[in-house]
């Protein structure tokens, strides 16, 4: 499925809704703490749960 942007509202929608997982796109922990969004694991996070993910989970990045 090729990229889509969507509005932040729908991004925060999607993510208090459970139906989207929220990752800050940036590797660097620290950059992480810095912009961390409600609701968004970092990148680290992510790929360590990447496994376990669900092949239709919808998946947000976001980077500042």
């Amino acid at each position: 499925m090729p990229a889509v942007r969507i509005t932040p509202r729908e991004a925060y929608e999607k993510v208090k809704g459970g139906q989207a997982l929220l990752v800050c796109g940036y590797e660097e922990e620290e950059k992480f703490k810095a912009l961390r969004l409600e609701g968004a694991v970092s990148f680290a996070g992510f790929q360590a749960m990447l496994p376990a993910l669900p092949k239709d989970r919808e998946i947000i990045f976001y980077c500042a």
